[in-house]
């Protein structure tokens, strides 16, 4: 089992929606499905996280389920405007619940499916949905925010590829949340759903 909570209320549920499908073994649930905005920033998201994968441990110990059984907890979230996202992700960290982070937005993990990134979107969401291939296709742009199958499917490994080489444009000593294009949904797919190609 695996409980996502996530920021978007659209965006990143329609991917995961898509993508599931390629992972049968693996239950997936949005956990904030029903949040209000006001529940689906990034502190609010982690501490309501940490809380759920507290009852879910104590629940596996309980049960006697091995270790490798337990249920995930996992954050989606992005950079945006957001403030407390150090904190975020430190909490995240020291409750066991793991993060796919992605800056500015979501959507440069959508774009790399498409092409390589590299340069600053200068912390805008906005340049990157400007970017996107179908932004500007009235049947696919007319609820942007929308993810589609023929967006995604089949373009797995080139996405997870122009990440790797678009992360590497950042040296270690920089700060996640200053990475400015960055994204890791790779390893949500990867560690959290159990896919490696979709």
């Amino acid at each position: 089992m695996v409980h996502v909570f996530s920021e978007g209320l659209v965006t990143e549920p329609s991917y995961i929606e898509i993508i599931k499908g390629y992972a049968p073994t693996v239950d997936v649930r949005i956990a904030n499905a029903n949040a209000p905005g006001s529940r689906r920033k990034p502190l609010k998201l982690v501490e309501a996280a940490v809380e759920l994968m507290d009852t879910e441990r104590r629940t596996a110990k309980r049960s006697g389920l091995e270790r490798k059984f337990w249920p995930q907890v996992w954050c989606l979230f992005d950079r945006d405007q957001h403030d407390g996202i150090e904190t975020a992700l430190k909490q995240a960290r020291e409750g066991g619940v793991r993060v796919a982070f992605s800056h500015p937005c979501f959507e440069v993990w959508r774009l790399l499916h498409h092409k390589a990134v590299t340069g600053s979107f200068s912390g805008s969401c906005g340049q990157v949905v400007t970017r996107l291939p179908f932004a500007r296709d009235p049947k696919d742009g007319a609820d942007i925010k929308l993810v589609l199958p023929h967006q995604v499917v089949g373009r797995y490994p080139e996405a997870r590829r122009n990440a790797l080489q678009m992360n590497a444009q950042h040296g270690d000593h920089v700060a996640l949340v200053n990475r400015d294009p960055y994204t890791d949904v790779h390893e949500f797919v990867e560690q959290g759903l159990g896919i490696t190609s979709y």
